[in-house]
C-alpha cells in the first residue's frame, strides 16, 4: 500500500497546457492531490485506487479525482458494497450524479489495446468547476465526502477476504491481471502523465505499480471457458450496472 500526498508548483510546458484546454503556451500551475493504492498478497482482495486533487492553471482551477476497485477474483456482493457507498456520497450532492461519474470511471479506466476494463469501477470525475467556479465550494465539500467514504467502501471487502485461502493458480493469476494494472498507469493514466512531464519525483509517481507481475505469451490459456477467470474477464469487456 502506497499514500502519496503532493504540492508541486512551476510552468507547464505547452503541451500539457493545450491538452488540458487551457492554453497553447506554457502556463504558470499548481496542483496538490492524495492518492492511495493498495495492491493486496491475496488474489482474493482485490486491489484499490483512490485519489482526489485540486489543480490551478493559467486562469482556471478545477477539482478531480474518485476511487475503483480492481478485482482478480469476481465477488458480485463485493462490487455492490463498493458502488453502493459510491452511490450514496454522489446522491448528497446535485453537482455530482452517480450515473455520470460511474460511466466516466468506465470509459476513464479502460485498455483500448486489451477491449477491456482496468476493473470493475467506482466513481471519476474531473475539470469540476473549471468552467463554472461558482460550484467550487460545492465541489470541495463532495471531495471531501469522497475521501471520507472511502475506507466505507474498501475495508468491509478486505475484512471479508483477507482469510481466505488461496491457491498457487489463483495468485499466478492475480499476477498475470496486475500486468493490466502496469500497462493502463504507464500508456494512459493523467496524474503518472503529468507528474513525469511536470519534474515530480519518479519514485512517488510510480508508487502505483504492483511490488509483482507477470505476462503470459499465451494468456488465452488462463480463461478457460466456465471458468471464475473467464467471468471476471467477460465482466471486464461488458461493464455492469451493480445497483439499480
Amino acid at each position: 500500500a502506497g499514500v502519496n500526498m503532493s504540492e508541486v508548483m512551476g510552468t507547464l510546458p505547452a503541451e500539457m497546457s493545450s491538452r488540458l484546454g487551457v492554453s497553447d503556451d506554457p502556463a504558470p500551475f499548481f496542483a496538490s492531490g492524495t492518492s492511495i493504492v493498495i495492491h493486496p498478497e491475496s488474489p482474493l482482495v482485490p486491489t484499490t485506487h483512490f485519489n482526489v486533487r485540486y489543480l490551478e492553471v493559467g486562469d482556471y482551477c478545477w477539482f478531480g479525482g474518485g476511487m475503483d476497485l480492481t478485482p482478480y477474483y469476481l465477488f458480485d456482493e463485493d462490487a455492490v458494497h463498493f458502488h453502493q457507498v459510491n452511490k450514496a456520497v454522489c446522491d448528497r450532492f446535485s453537482i455530482s450524479p452517480y450515473a455520470v461519474l460511474k460511466q466516466h470511471c468506465d470509459e476513464y479506466f479502460y485498455l483500448p489495446h486489451r477491449q477491456e476494463a482496468r476493473g470493475i469501477g467506482g466513481i471519476f470525475f474531473d475539470y469540476l468547476g473549471k468552467e463554472d467556479p461558482s460550484i467550487l465550494d460545492e465541489t470541495f465539500t463532495f471531495v471531501e465526502a469522497v475521501s471520507q467514504s472511502f475506507l466505507d467502501a474498501y475495508l468491509p471487502i478486505v475484512e471479508r477476504r483477507k482469510d481466505a485461502s488461496y491457491t498457487e493458480h489463483q495468485k499466478k493469476f492475480q499476477l498475470l491481471r496486475r500486468g493490466r494494472y502496469v500497462e493502463f498507469n504507464l500508456i494512459h493514466d493523467r496524474g503518472t502523465l503529468f507528474g513525469l512531464k511536470t519534474g515530480g519525483r519518479t519514485k512517488s509517481i510510480l508508487m502505483s505499480l504492483p511490488k509483482e507481475v507477470h505476462w503470459s505469451y499465451n494468456e488465452e490459456d488462463w480463461y478457460p471457458e466456465g471458468s471464475e477467470e473467464a467471468r471476471l474477464l467477460g465482466v471486464l469487456k461488458e461493464p455492469r450496472e451493480w445497483i439499480a
